[in-house]
């Protein structure tokens, strides 16, 4: 299994986000990639690449163009948008599962079909540092993180984490769902 370190959907969308990423493009571009390639292995020959770049580049994107830690709708608006500009509409059910079940604790089980649940497993083991791998060879995930390394993505989620904590103690993680 090769990394994949680039993709024609993330050489469209990064450079038109780079401003409101700012010092964070690194680490979300990394990210997104490390999911990336998480999730094109876990869903299996055939999957769709395009469908899964748009849905990674989407899935965290509220937090910087909405300023926000409950980022999930404004995420899915600007996909939902983007698929509109780009004539891919019939992908909106499916990419806005993905994005709004990405956090989800338990097993996606509404449509098996879909590219949600390897979608949600892929995030995990990212979010995880390769401590849940689903399955996926070692080798594979260490690949995966040598070839895009953090560069601060998890050190920002923390922040935003502490930051959430302070102005909503009763509902510091509004992205996580059973």
């Amino acid at each position: 299994m090769n990394v994949v370190t680039e993709s024609i959907v993330f050489d469209e969308l990064f450079p038109m986000y780079q401003q409101v990423l700012g010092a964070d493009f690194d680490a979300y571009k990394n990210h997104c990639l490390r999911v990336f390639n998480f999730c094109r292995v876990l869903a299996g020959k055939g999957a769709d690449a395009d469908k899964i770049a748009i849905a990674t580049f989407f899935h965290d994107i509220g937090i910087w163009t909405d300023n926000t830690f409950d980022y999930l709708i404004p995420s899915q608006l600007l996909c939902r948008r983007y698929l509109e500009q780009t004539g891919r509409v019939e992908w909106s059910d499916e990419i806005d599962a993905m994005i709004s079940e990405h956090h989800k604790l338990t097993q996606y089980e509404v449509n098996p079909s879909w590219l949600v649940e390897a979608f949600r497993k892929a995030d995990w083991i990212d979010m995880t540092g390769g401590l849940l791998r689903c399955r996926l060879p070692d080798d594979f995930i260490t690949d995966v993180i040598y070839a895009l390394p953090n560069a601060g993505f998890h050190k920002k989620l923390v922040a935003l984490f502490m930051a959430r904590l302070k102005s909503h103690p009763f509902n510091p993680l509004p992205m996580m769902k059973l």
